[in-house]
């Protein structure tokens, strides 16, 4: 028989898949408890992996879905390190596409060569280099997707046709060995996919939370990954089996 504590937990988990986020004090009136009780919960789930704590919640790891604001709050430090490895690939001189996504920005916030041309998608990441006169910076254009934060559309991806870089820095939904690198949209998925031929090389960045698992919409196959970055040590030796070159950053919360 379940106890009290886990019939809690399994209902804060059917919240967090129905909803993708929790609140302290909704969850603490629907199960009749107090918010101490809630935070307890949320504490012992996010030790076993099943959610990132907030300030007055919990988001669930697959956060693909999420909004911008929230899906930046997940795993802050593990995309900072997967972001410093990642940036200590590009060399003084290189072109970059940056792709727009909270893993690729905290990449961009740790990138030190200079000088660098950087084209992106990302309102975001352009903020950061706007007063940086060693960065030759270029916006795709295009239609402003405010819940993602970044540019997309027709205009961005004629755009990115037409620039070459040496690197595609690209985030991911959902990254699998067999599967490759997909997304939760078509829009998306293309303007990815772009990036990556309009490029010599491409790096995906992804935590632990996108590895083995599958969106709907292909971005790369397998063998078109040049470089993966991750926190994932079983995907780490999955992607390295098929000829990925891949480095593996520490696990962090």
């Amino acid at each position: 028989m379940k106890s009290f504590a886990e019939e809690r937990q399994n209902r804060v988990l059917a919240e967090l898949r129905d909803h993708g986020r929790v609140e302290v004090t909704e969850l603490a009136a629907q199960l009749s408890v107090s918010e101490d009780t809630v935070r307890r919960d949320l504490k012992r789930l996010a030790e076993a992996g099943y959610l990132q704590k907030t300030h007055g919640g919990a988001v669930a790891l697959d956060a693909a879905h999420l909004p911008w604001s929230t899906r930046a709050d997940v795993r802050t430090a593990a995309k900072s390190a997967i972001g410093k490895t990642a940036a200590s690939l590009i060399t003084p001189g290189q072109s970059l596409f940056l792709d727009a996504g909270s893993t690729v920005l905290s990449v961009a916030r740790q990138l030190t060569a200079r000088p660098l041309t950087i084209m992106t998608n990302s309102l975001d990441i352009a903020a950061l280099f706007t007063a940086d006169d060693t960065i030759t910076l270029s916006l795709t254009g295009g239609d402003w997707n405010p819940d993602s934060r970044h540019l997309t559309g027709p205009t961005a991806l004629h755009t990115i046709t037409t620039r070459r870089a040496d690197w595609a820095v690209l985030g991911a939904c959902a990254t699998h060995p067999q599967a490759g690198i997909t997304s939760t949209t078509p829009q998306d998925a293309q303007l990815k996919t772009q990036m990556s031929h309009s490029a010599l090389r491409t790096m995906v960045v992804a935590d632990r939370t996108k590895q083995n698992t599958i969106a709907p919409h292909l971005v790369l196959s397998p063998t078109e990954v040049d470089v993966l970055v991750t926190d994932d040590e079983h995907a780490a030796t999955q992607w390295q089996e098929i000829g990925v070159e891949v480095l593996l950053t520490a696990t962090a919360n």
